[in-house]
């Protein structure tokens, strides 16, 4: 059983793998295309910030470097990530059958004419271009909650919910870069959202992927079963990150921000992770969350100038949302393809090395005379890690899925 099984309700029948049986089978479920144009572009971007950074190359013309940098990361690279993950797992939700063939290349096409118009947004205009780029987003929404609404599967709404919220923080990223020069809401309502999500799902793989592990190994001692706890607990977290988005400042946001992290301190502790070390494809989903109470900690300490706005922000893009994307990646990918859940070498190293990018960006904030040094460990450490994963990764994703015997 893979992990999207393993998330979906009991059906009748398993949604059908690979739909499309002629052309490109890189176009046969989402998170084959998706998955490989993140990693890809995740890669590209960053030489180009690298380049930018180092005063080799001019980068996004009037629209600017840095906001360029910042919306690549969010509404790029990780968009696409979340597109390849409910592509997916919806249909697993819902029993329907997935988006494949030229529906899904068109939708592909939209992301990639995004990062085309992005990267070039002089040709035609930072507002052309702004308007091409924020085509995708809306268009995965419709999609999403078409699936959901059709399989009557109210309660995935919550996570669709996110994916608006992100919609809306696009469009106003552009408007607010566009019209004052740099964003500046945007960016920390596009992390909410994201976190948001992750609070949500991780509530839901986390302590299930736990479960059948140890259930395998014939541990005792299992995860704690979702309860008011987790409801009281994702709700906090959700007001908090909307009341951070508008307002980061103050002693209200650090004291409400410090509490969340306690809250979400205990709910990763009642999932038991260190109970999973023996199995490095479980235990990064533990150590990616542990990034969410370590991120509502840097919320709270950038709240009273004890660090850097963009620093404590990375902990969680870095830290929580990167990690987690890259995991679920990689998980998913080896589920869906016919491969062992099992990590391998590399796919250890790739761990390894986002977790240093995760760990060196920050820093930056406590080290300010090793910035520099900092900034090009995070970014080759990114690098490493996306490249490890195209190695290992990318013939699975356009191969077709090995026949498991007995499935």
């Amino acid at each position: 059983m893979n992990d999207a099984e393993q998330l979906a309700p009991p059906r009748r029948a398993a949604v059908p793998r690979g739909l499309l049986t002629t052309g490109p089978i890189l176009f046969s479920y989402g998170f084959r295309p998706f998955f490989l144009g993140a990693a890809i572009w995740a890669c590209c971007a960053m030489t180009l910030w690298i380049l930018a950074l180092t005063g080799r190359i001019d980068l996004a013309g009037d629209y600017g470097a840095h906001a360029w940098h910042a919306h690549e990361m969010l509404f790029g690279f990780a968009s696409a990530v979340l597109a390849g993950f409910l592509l997916t797992a919806v249909p697993n939700w819902t029993g329907r059958l997935p988006v494949s063939g030229k529906p899904l290349f068109f939708l592909f096409l939209l992301w990639v004419a995004g990062r085309i118009s992005m990267l070039v947004p002089d040709l035609a205009g930072s507002a052309v271009a702004a308007a091409i780029d924020a085509v995708f987003l809306p268009t995965l929404l419709i999609i999403c909650v078409r699936e959901v609404v059709a399989g009557k599967k109210w309660a995935d709404l919550k996570v669709i919910a996110g994916l608006a919220v992100l919609s809306l923080a696009n469009i106003c990223f552009h408007i607010e870069t566009i019209v004052n020069g740099a964003p500046d809401i945007s960016p920390r309502l596009a992390i909410s959202a994201y976190i948001g999500m992750v609070i949500v799902v991780g509530g839901r793989i986390l302590p299930s992927f736990t479960r059948n592990w140890l259930a395998k190994q014939g541990a005792i001692g299992f995860p704690v079963p979702y309860g008011r706890y987790d409801t009281v607990t994702i709700l906090a977290s959700v007001a908090v990150l909307l009341f951070w988005s508008l307002h980061p400042e103050g002693p209200v946001v650090a004291l409400a921000a410090i509490t969340v992290a306690l809250l979400q301190a205990i709910r990763l502790y009642r999932w038991r992770g260190w109970r999973t070390f023996a199995e490095p494809l479980i235990v990064i989903l533990h150590i990616a969350y542990l990034f969410v109470p370590l991120g509502f900690l840097a919320i709270a300490a950038a709240a009273v100038g004890k660090m850097d706005g963009p620093a404590a922000m990375h902990v969680l893009t870095i830290g929580t949302v990167t990690s987690m994307m890259l995991a679920v990646m990689i998980r998913a990918t080896r589920g869906h393809t016919g491969r062992i859940l099992t990590s391998s070498v590399s796919t250890n190293l790739s761990y390894a090395a986002i977790m240093i990018c995760a760990v060196a960006r920050p820093l930056t904030s406590v080290f300010p005379d090793h910035t520099d040094s900092l900034h090009a460990i995070a970014g080759l450490s990114w690098l490493a890690a996306f490249l490890l994963f195209l190695s290992e990764y990318a013939p699975m994703l356009i191969r077709k899925r090995r026949q498991v015997p007995g499935r």
